[in-house]
């Protein structure tokens, strides 16, 4: 692991307990050594389950596995593991898969398709999957309700550190818990999901209406920020709720859409903050577009160049760079109504420098760790905010190196 992030949170969350839901921990050093590399969840038999997957055409095996296990509705088990991703491994990963859901059943005494699976790492070399399965009795007897952080640190990769969240929500006057951790660092541009993130809550709702919930949060979320424009072939966010905390099914859904989507852009953007190399957090927000879609497609322009990532490295605050990666998005803009701003500073109006515009506190807001880019293209109400972050020599660094 090497030194953490200096965007990362101060402290790892209070993660309070989720009715119905246990966690435990294992090694197997499938290619870590000395570190917990794998997890498991038990759920409470009847909880229900919603995933959200890569669209990536080179999906995992476990991802293909998830994503028909995903009719059923209901899961009672999870497993993960880290240090290989399990993907392009042909037919040998999906039997790797199949060994792993069938162990993890049998343990369980659960039908397989309430098994589900993650993995990720390295890409294109086969999972040893008996390390996973010859461990898993042994991990069993570890389950527990408290091992939130611990669960988190085993599913890391290239992340520096581990990261949660927590939050309540009222459904008809009751009060329901939803945690979520996740784990990503570099290969960041979800695509209709995020790296790996598993979120939990005691709530009682139907799979249909919890799908619905979370394909939505993550449009705002984790299909909101980037890191380098790589989606990655193992990318899962999933949601499982135990229906513990007995909230009346018929009531509104209003107040918990809203918290999950605010715990999933806080995890999100705890990803970003933990991107590869990363020393500044930037935030793009894009007003007056054509439409919702147009705004996040104008800001993704903005979060994924590489010049405009690389001045922020660099704490350059050369707007001109936004200019160009609002023009090559491809969606409507007007040139003589586009209108900067950095650090809250107005820096263009009217289609071009403002008079008498000042740098310097411009240039001092560069100098921070949290970096603001709000731009307006003139056209309609459309709006969007995209997160990303800079783009450094230690990125290089680290990717050059990642299968050493």
């Amino acid at each position: 692991m090497v030194d953490k992030s200096p965007l990362a949170p101060k402290v790892f969350p209070l993660m309070p307990v989720i009715s119905g839901v246990r966690l435990a921990v294992g090694t197997t050093e499938i290619k870590y050594q000395g570190r917990n590399d794998m997890m498991i969840a038990q759920l409470v038999s009847g909880t229900t389950v919603a995933g959200v997957y890569t669209r990536s055409l080179t999906a995992s095996a476990p991802v293909e596995w998830c994503r028909k296990a995903l009719g059923g509705g209901q899961a009672e088990a999870l497993v993960v593991n880290s240090g290989n991703a399990n993907a392009f491994t042909g037919k040998a990963g999906d039997a790797s898969v199949k060994r792993t859901v069938e162990a993890a059943a049998a343990l369980f005494s659960c039908c397989p398709s309430k098994v589900f699976v993650a993995s990720t790492g390295v890409i294109g070399e086969p999972l040893p999957d008996e390390k996973l399965t010859a461990i898993l009795p042994t991990v069993q007897e570890a389950l527990d309700e408290n091992n939130w952080e611990k669960a988190a640190q085993s599913i890391l990769t290239t992340d520096t550190f581990a990261k949660g969240a927590s939050c309540t929500a009222d459904i008809g006057g009751t009060l329901v818990t939803i945690n979520g951790i996740a784990k990503g660092s570099g290969m960041i541009a979800p695509d209709m999901a995020t790296m790996l993130a598993f979120i939990f809550t005691d709530a009682d709702i139907d799979s249909k209406s919890l799908q619905d919930l979370l394909a939505s949060g993550a449009d705002v979320s984790f299909n909101a920020i980037t890191v380098d424009s790589d989606t990655s072939t193992s990318d899962s966010l999933m949601l499982f709720a135990t229906g513990l905390a007995g909230n009346d099914k018929a009531a509104p859904l209003d107040d918990f859409r809203a918290k999950l989507s605010e715990l999933l852009i806080d995890l999100a953007c705890q990803v970003v903050r933990d991107g590869e190399g990363a020393s500044k957090f930037i935030s793009v927000t894009v007003t007056g577009a054509d439409n919702d879609g147009a705004a996040k497609r104008i800001g993704l322009a903005i979060a994924n160049s590489p010049l405009v990532k690389t001045a922020v490295a660099g704490e350059d605050p050369n707007w001109g760079r936004i200019v160009m990666a609002v023009g090559k998005a491809g969606e409507k803009a007007d040139r003589d109504k586009l209108a900067i701003h950095i650090g809250g500073i107005a820096i263009t109006e009217g289609g071009q420098v403002i008079s008498g515009y000042d740098e310097t506190p411009v240039a001092k807001h560069m100098k921070g760790c949290d970096i603001d880019i709000s731009v307006d293209v003139g056209i309609d109400v459309g709006k969007a905010t995209v997160w990303t972050c800079d783009l450094t020599h230690r990125y290089v660094t680290i990717n050059a190196d990642y299968r050493s």
